[in-house]
């Protein structure tokens, strides 16, 4: 099939998704019928809780959700062909993911802007919130980990045998280093500008806008700072340090509105390049249910379903919405377009994934001396290519700016993750029920609880990780994310039900993805104990098979919890 082809028909069914379906959820959990303020409003205290004009939000989320997984996630489920990956990113956002955006918002915003795991505590019980929040914080440190080796690796220098630094192969790093910080600057002018000196919306993005422009064309030109990867670990967990304690206003509402440009101008060149090529996807297999690889067998269920996360659904997801987003909602309408059509149009970027790796598998088989290697080479590579073979001379430029984008979408999600596990880690030593926060608490409560005190332990954990092994136990990621999609949509099912509305379309995804998590988990937990009986296994299959263990117990504990709950509620009705 032609790529252009696809993608037409793609769109296509997302804005049919987001227009039909997308209202009839909101006309069954009464989306708009409370006229109350929303939490920004009633909570308001100019640091977590703060409104934020649709558009302004819409930045954030979307910065936040996407990171770098509808990109990294065709890529790797890529070997199963083509059509198995494009028909669960659609149906998985149009039914799945959307419904788990959106419904964790909503449900957030009932409750007072509290996190799934305080919907989960209401609803379910301590105990439960308790296992969720300690869950979700652990896979937290795990992004947090990842993420900030991920921008340290796209920051950092390469050095040579002697020490010196490699200018050449280092370039392309040292432009976007050096654009992001700029981007960081402007980021705290731009929020001093619209909230201090109530600078008109339309003026502000228009300058925002201008001054982007300007900052890459000073990076790419003036890039002085070359750093090792290392260095730039701890300087990344400063800045997120800072970054998770100062009010919204000032770094993370501007920093993922002015991002969000970026990401947008990102799909509006993918789509030309699709539009320009319009790549074979011959160049890719149809489908395949198995791929054979150097650990054995492969097979397209419940891989497939846990590879491809955030272009279809991932647990994630429900932290930002109910831990950040939540927070600025200006007004309860605004939940669908920002949660629902935020997560559609992560799906369109999926897509257009799907159609830069086809033209890089087709580039690849052309040159195989200059291939096209890695998820930022093949996605960044990949559309870069795609216009300059119609436009000669633009490929430079065109991929610094995709890769500056993709580690923004890795900022932006880093920022946001620590800011959610700070959250967590308060939440933990606080009972909701009787009203404690961390301003009125005593003992170790308030120490714990201190926003600080849990900022600098996320951080130190995350940073610790990152420069010692988290690939070790990555593995493992895919199938705690998909577990917290799974749990996020079983807490607003019950949510919904005790609130007498209708939460039925709900329960198929639920269930869907406890099998896919605990199936996954099953199959990797048991190739950590044939790797550990082999012999000379280090910490790494270890650490898998217990935490796998540990997680398989925790999803059938919350499970049997969640559909007694569901069970009691039908008793009640009928």
């Amino acid at each position: 099939m032609n790529g252009l082809v696809l993608l037409i028909i793609s769109i296509a069914i997302l804005l049919c998704g987001y227009i039909f379906y997308g209202r009839y959820l909101c006309k069954k959990w009464g989306v708009g019928e409370n006229t109350e303020p929303t939490p920004a409003h009633t909570m308001e205290d100019g640091i977590d809780y703060v409104p934020a004009k649709a558009p302004v939000l819409m930045g954030h989320h979307f910065s936040s959700i996407a990171g770098a997984g509808p990109i990294t996630g065709p890529i790797s489920a890529a070997a199963f062909g083509w059509l198995p990956c494009a028909l669960w990113i659609l149906v998985g956002g149009i039914f799945f993911g959307g419904v788990h955006d959106f419904g964790a918002l909503f449900a957030s915003v009932r409750h007072g802007g509290k996190s799934i795991g305080e919907i989960i505590s209401t609803n379910m019980g301590k105990r439960a919130k308790r296992l969720f929040i300690t869950f979700a914080y652990l896979t937290l440190i795990l992004v947090v980990a990842a993420f900030a080796s991920i921008v340290a690796n796209t920051f950092g220098a390469t050095f040579d045998a002697t020490g010196a630094v490699d200018v050449a192969a280092s370039t392309s790093n040292a432009r976007v280093a050096m654009v992001s910080i700029l981007f960081i600057v402007i980021a705290i002018i731009f929020g001093y500008a619209v909230y201090r000196r109530n600078m008109p919306m339309g003026v502000s993005s228009l300058v925002g806008i201008l001054a982007i422009v300007a900052i890459i064309a000073i990076g790419i030109n003036f890039h002085p700072i070359y750093l090792s990867s290392t260095t730039w670990m701890w300087i990344v967990g400063l800045y997120i340090t800072i970054a998770s304690i100062t009010p919204v206003w000032i770094l993370l509402q501007p920093r993922d509105y002015l991002s969000s440009f970026l990401l947008y101008a990102m799909l509006a060149l993918a789509a030309v390049g699709v539009v320009l090529a319009r790549p074979d996807m011959s160049n890719m297999a149809l489908a395949s249910w198995s791929v054979e690889g150097a650990s054995g067998t492969t097979y397209l269920f419940p891989v497939l379903f846990t590879t491809i996360a955030c272009g279809a659904i991932s647990g994630f997801h429900s932290l930002v919405s109910s831990g950040t987003t939540a927070k600025q909602l200006d007004k309860e309408t605004d939940a669908k377009p920002i949660a629902y059509g935020g997560m559609l149009l992560e799906c369109v970027l999926a897509i257009l994934t799907l159609c830069a790796v086809a033209y890089a598998f087709g580039w690849n088989k052309a040159n195989p001396d200059a291939a096209l290697k890695g998820a930022t080479a093949i996605f960044g590579g990949g559309i870069a290519h795609m216009i300059d073979d119609a436009i000669p001379g633009t490929y430079d430029v065109l991929f610094t700016l995709l890769v500056l984008t993709y580690s923004a979408f890795c900022l932006t999600s880093l920022d946001t993750a620590t800011r959610l596990a700070r959250f967590m880690f308060q939440e933990f030593w606080l009972d909701g029920s009787k009203g404690e926060t961390p301003e009125n608490v005593t003992g170790y409560k308030k120490v714990l609880a201190n926003p600080l005190v849990a900022t600098l332990i996320t951080v130190v954990l995350g940073v610790l990780l990152g420069l010692n092994g988290y690939g070790k136990i990555w593995a493992l990621f895919g199938s705690a994310n998909q577990l917290l999609a799974a749990l996020g949509l079983l807490a607003v099912a019950t949510w919904l039900g005790n609130v007498g509305k209708s939460n039925k379309m709900f329960l198929f995804p639920m269930a869907f993805m406890l099998v896919v998590t605990i199936s996954s988990l099953v199959i990797n937990t048991k190739n950590q104990f044939i790797t550990i009986a082999a012999g000379g296994a280090d910490w790494g299959p270890w650490a898998q098979a217990i935490i796998g263990i540990l997680l398989i117990a925790l999803s059938l504990v919350l499970a049997v919890e969640g559909v007694t709950t569901i069970a009691k509620q039908k008793k009640v009705k009928a």
